[in-house]
């Protein structure tokens, strides 16, 4: 169904004020998802405050080439959606988790990293980075670790002294 030119603009309105809001931006290729598992994803992205947009390609080719973007655009093959979110690595790894839960019919193909395009490959690899709150409990531990090994030697020289 074609869309009329006030969809078109709102729609281009809509991809400009997400990429413009958004620290990073992950472009979402799916095909074959069910409506509920799209309402499902679409509840677990917000719930980690990515937001989720399906766009027509070409729309988003003109929003984004509105947008001062260092780089070269990546190919945006099939279906088009965009994952986006304020924190840099959220939307890259929340999309990877919904592509490993519904059997690989989403996939990422590009996005844009605090203002320059990646292509998968680099998609790829940051959507690997664990979030904020569990890169601060490796932190703790790290910290921790000799602290606590300290504690036990000591431990161990007071029983050994005390038998």
């Amino acid at each position: 169904m074609a869309l009329t030119k006030a969809e078109k603009k709102e729609m281009m309105q809509g991809v400009e004020t997400a990429v413009k809001s958004a620290k990073s931006v992950v472009f979402v290729n799916f095909k074959g998802l069910t409506v509920a598992d799209t309402v499902a994803m679409r509840r677990n992205l917000r719930a980690n405050d990515v937001g989720y947009l399906v766009a027509k390609k070409t729309i988003t080719k003109k929003a984004l080439g509105a947008q001062t973007i260092k780089g070269t655009m990546p190919e945006m093959p099939g279906e088009l959606a965009i994952a986006y979110s304020t924190d840099l690595t959220a939307s890259a790894r929340e999309i990877l988790a919904a592509a490993k839960k519904h059997d690989k019919k989403i996939s990422i193909v590009g996005g844009i990293f605090d203002g320059e395009y990646k292509n998968k490959e680099e998609m790829m690899t940051i959507a690997l980075i664990p979030s904020k709150q569990v890169l601060y409990g490796m932190f703790v531990n790290i910290i921790n670790s000799p602290i606590q090994r300290f504690a036990i030697v000591i431990d161990q020289i007071a029983k050994t002294k005390t038998a």
